[in-house]
């Protein structure tokens, strides 16, 4: 059993409030306070101190939450085992990025889910840092991301390459164009994803390697939502750097086009993460198989 005082770490961590907590809980408030008390003095810690009558997590405190989230999620996991091992069932929680989201990754998934029998999955759409701490932390069973981080608790299986390129509106004065240069770039209005996300690093670290820098280019609006700035380009507001894979559908309707950009090479690939410990590898090769299968039955673009 784990020990119901990390159960109301996390609670309090979730809520803000000790009463909160408590009512969650079905415990009173004092005996909240109490397990967070027994947790400090056993670990020698302070875990929480006030600043203007709020709660605030202490920098020792976030390290005792990493853990308290990486045991709960491992006990979780294995009695998610032990249930699935006794009626047969998975149960799966997987991450993608918002790129991977736009894609064929998905459906894939869904294909996968209709071919077994009570079989479920759980997509969560997170940054792709955000998406690695969860995987350590247990909270997923893997995910599916662009490219590698430099991690040995971590293992990569490639699912697909795939590459940068601008996409504008079919009537946007640079549609017909086989190529764009650099200099034509910076006279247009970009919308582009959000720092943190992975499509922009690549694109900044191309730029760098060109000796330019993102301050060269004129970026009117940053989103992280693919969609948005998908509807945004068709309808003329600007122009935008994204992953040729996230643009498929809309390439296939003719409402964008898409260009490779002179002088950046922006591959990448796309993989299938997993930590050291996960055995279920005929469910990786299954779901290469469905992706493979899905991505033979879009239409290629050139």
């Amino acid at each position: 059993m784990i020990d119901p005082k990390l159960h109301s770490l996390i609670k309090v961590v979730e809520t803000g409030s000790f009463t909160r907590a408590a009512e969650q809980l079905s415990l009173t408030q004092p005996a909240v306070s109490q397990h967070i008390r027994s947790l400090e003095s056993e670990l020698n810690v302070r875990i929480f101190e006030r600043k203007n009558n709020e709660l605030h997590v202490t920098h020792e405190g976030e390290t005792v939450i990493k853990y308290a989230r990486r045991m709960l999620s491992l006990y979780n996991n294995l009695c998610k085992d032990l249930t699935s091992e006794k009626r047969q069932l998975t149960s799966l929680t997987v991450g993608i990025t918002h790129t991977a989201e736009s894609n064929a990754i998905a459906e894939a998934l869904a294909r996968y889910v209709n071919s077994r029998s009570g079989v479920t999955i759980k997509i969560i759409t997170d940054s792709q840092s955000n998406l690695h701490d969860m995987l350590k932390n247990y909270e997923l069973d893997f995910a599916i991301v662009e490219g590698k981080i430099n991690d040995p608790s971590l293992k990569y299986l490639i699912l697909d390459t795939d590459c940068l390129v601008l996409a504008v509106s079919p009537g946007h004065r640079l549609a017909r164009s086989g190529m764009v240069t650099i200099g034509e770039l910076q006279k247009e209005k970009m919308i582009l994803r959000l720092p943190d996300s992975g499509t922009r690093n690549l694109f900044v670290a191309s730029l760098e390697s060109q000796n330019l820098s993102i301050d060269d280019f004129n970026v009117v609006l940053e989103i992280d939502n693919i969609a948005t700035i998908k509807d945004l380009i068709r309808r003329d507001f600007g122009v935008s750097v994204l992953a040729k894979s996230a643009c498929m559908d809309e390439l296939k309707k003719k409402k964008i086009v898409v260009l490779p950009i002179e002088n950046l090479s922006m591959m990448r690939e796309i993989n299938i993460v997993y930590t050291q410990d996960f055995e279920h590898f005929q469910l990786l090769r299954d779901i290469v198989k469905y992706y493979n299968e899905t991505r033979s039955s879009m239409p290629r673009q050139g």
